[in-house]
């Protein structure tokens, strides 16, 4: 599929309401057990998602449409919800991600983005240029990952638990 901005918007609207629906209300045990290791947990992932909503998506976006002569992006702390998500609830940060994202797509759509647009670049900090459309296609795909890691993570939950059926499950081998 070529990339389409309303095609994306059709997964990037869904994706709060996803987590919710799929995570809101079950036991600590679905929200907080991981892969092992330093594999993280439904509640680290929504918590990545936040600090995304925070610090990536639209400010990249804003640095690439902007007349500034530095198009370069800051880097991403990939680990940083570790510490901003302490204390709170599931239910907190599905809330807090939902308030973001809805804020993030109408700051996105007040900017009528063209196509002349989608092609403008910026500097990351470890791929060199991208353009606004690989930006915006990495956010629908990192939306998408991170919703299969969560099952992943889930499905793992129950790996010995199938028993035989696990020759039949290859996501419990991921």
């Amino acid at each position: 599929m070529n990339f389409s901005l309303s095609k994306s918007f059709e997964i990037l609207e869904r994706t709060p309401r996803v987590l919710e629906t799929f995570l809101n209300g079950l036991s600590e045990e679905w929200i907080f057990n991981n892969e092992g290791g330093e594999s993280w947990s439904p509640f680290d992932i929504i918590g990545h998602l936040i600090h995304g909503e925070k610090t990536d998506w639209i400010a990249r976006t804003e640095i690439i449409l902007s007349d500034k002569s530095d198009k370069t992006f800051l880097p991403f702390d990939r680990f940083a919800q570790f510490e901003a998500s302490q204390g709170k609830t599931i239910s907190q940060l599905l809330d807090e991600f939902q308030d973001l994202r809805n804020k993030n797509l109408a700051s996105l759509k007040s900017k009528n983005i063209s196509e002349s647009d989608l092609k403008k670049t910026g500097i990351h900090p470890a791929f060199g240029t991208v353009t606004l459309e690989n930006l915006l296609a990495c956010w629908v795909a990192h939306d998408l990952g991170h919703i299969a890691q969560i099952s992943r993570v889930m499905a793992k939950q129950y790996k010995e638990e199938v028993g035989p059926w696990q020759e039949y499950l290859p996501i419990l081998d991921r």
